[in-house]
């Protein structure tokens, strides 16, 4: 999500509100869902305020909605067994995790986790995850979601015992990183099995300005990408799930309560929020990864490395074979906000492991400016007339990736830059006029 403005919330007090839910969304839409109303949460006091530290420009941290969920007591889950959707980035600003932190509370009857991709506690690599089990640290029951959807997924929640799932996870910013589609899939779930749902927000780590790149077409549905939203969507996941239970979900919506940020703005940038990053995947180390990832992300699509196996995942791209004629392409370009440096790297596991490969690193100089996803465009391009290995993989992940084949075959028949990025932009336009009417936050 993006850092934000105190207190403007769906309900529109001067202290903010909790957001609004699918109560809300679906008046915006003219669908009906069953939903709770908004529910008020209290203003951070001066003192609470100045004992959390300050964000970027000296402005009070961001509060998150796990924040403001405790502030209020966790009057939102009174009464309720609770199951908490969650992996190592639902942490508090002292770095305490939320399961840890409600097991200790009495006013929480938290009785079950579900861990995403990567696992609850974070101990699974890319496309793993950590298997049912029972968490040492609280013994609570930890369930696993990934790759779980539909009946299959409602049938875990409904064997958890819990009356409520509450969704807490940071998100990248990109269509194809799956925890946006782990919340869909939950709230689907949520549905099928008469549970309610909540969604704390965190902030966009990006920034919250402007959805950037193709939007999916419903053919290429997988889990990188379920439904028709932007490579870059630029909303928060709480502004997500509002969208998705208004346009996607409509005929069977989850009763949903988004509990929104204080203090954030759509124009804010992860390092603006004074709260700890804590890397959502293992190959997402920083905040300067995700900046980058809605772009660089589509060489996994193909068979250069896309930096996995080095200290900078998504920012280092190479082979055996690339010279300095690929950096000095990609520079030519004249990419608004961003350089590249010819690269020499030797990734420790994944594409070439243990073998020096030549490649660029991707360095950000004015993020305002700066567009991913036409930047990995731009790479895909020069990276193929540069290199004559250049090759796409071989199941077609480019397309999933991109969400149709029309990026691909585009490339393929000598298409530039400008051309490629021309081809989205009335789907893209289309996109943003719809994602409006959810968005929580100013600035």
């Amino acid at each position: 999500m993006s850092l934000s403005r105190r207190g403007l919330l769906a309900a529109g007090s001067a202290v903010g509100a909790l957001a609004a839910t699918a109560a809300g969304a679906s008046a915006a839409s003219g669908t009906s869902a069953a939903a709770s109303s908004a529910v008020p949460f209290p203003a951070p006091s001066s003192s609470a305020s100045s004992a959390a530290g300050r964000g970027g420009h000296g402005r009070d941290r961001v509060r998150t909605g796990f924040d403001r969920l405790a502030a209020d007591g966790y009057r939102l889950l009174r009464g309720q067994k609770v199951g908490v959707v969650t992996n190592p980035t639902g942490v508090t600003a002292d770095v305490r995790h939320i399961v840890d932190v409600m097991h200790a509370d009495d006013r929480v009857d938290l009785t079950a986790v579900f861990g995403p991709e990567h696992g609850f506690r974070g101990t699974a690599q890319a496309g793993g995850s950590q298997g049912r089990y029972d968490d040492p640290a609280t013994g609570l029951p930890v369930y696993d979601t990934y790759l779980k959807s539909g009946q299959p997924l409602a049938d875990v929640f409904t064997a958890s015992g819990v009356d409520t799932i509450v969704f807490d996870i940071q998100d990248a910013g990109a269509r194809f990183y799956t925890y946006i589609w782990t919340l869909y899939d939950c709230m689907e779930a949520a549905a099928l099995a008469g549970r309610r749902l909540v969604v704390l927000d965190r902030p966009n780590p990006v920034s919250g300005r402007a959805a950037l790149g193709p939007v999916l077409d419903p053919a290429f549905a997988t889990f990188v990408g379920r439904r028709e939203i932007a490579q870059a969507h630029g909303m928060t996941v709480a502004e997500l799930a509002l969208f998705f239970n208004a346009e996607f979900l409509h005929e069977n919506p989850v009763r949903l309560d988004v509990v929104t940020m204080s203090g954030w703005r759509r124009s804010d940038f992860f390092d603006a929020t004074g709260l700890p990053w804590a890397p959502p995947s293992p190959n997402m180390p920083t905040p300067e990864t995700a900046l980058v990832y809605s772009g660089t992300c589509l060489f996994e699509g193909t068979n250069l490395s896309e930096g996995r196996g080095t200290t900078r995942p998504f920012e280092l791209l190479g082979a055996e074979g690339i010279d300095r004629r690929w950096a000095a392409g990609a520079n030519a370009l004249g990419l608004p906000g961003v350089a590249f440096r010819e690269a020499y790297f030797a990734p420790t596991f994944s594409k070439f492991q243990g073998r020096t490969v030549g490649g660029v690193q991707v360095h950000v100089q004015d993020r305002e400016v700066f567009d991913p996803v036409r930047t990995g465009i731009g790479l895909l391009v020069t990276a193929k007339r540069s290199w004559s290995g250049f090759a796409w993989r071989e199941d077609r992940w480019i397309d999933k990736l991109t969400g149709s084949a029309r990026v691909r075959t585009m490339i393929d028949a000598g298409a530039d830059t400008d051309a490629v990025a021309g081809a989205w932009q009335e789907d893209l336009a289309a996109f943003r006029v719809k994602r409006r009417k959810y968005l929580r936050y100013g600035g």
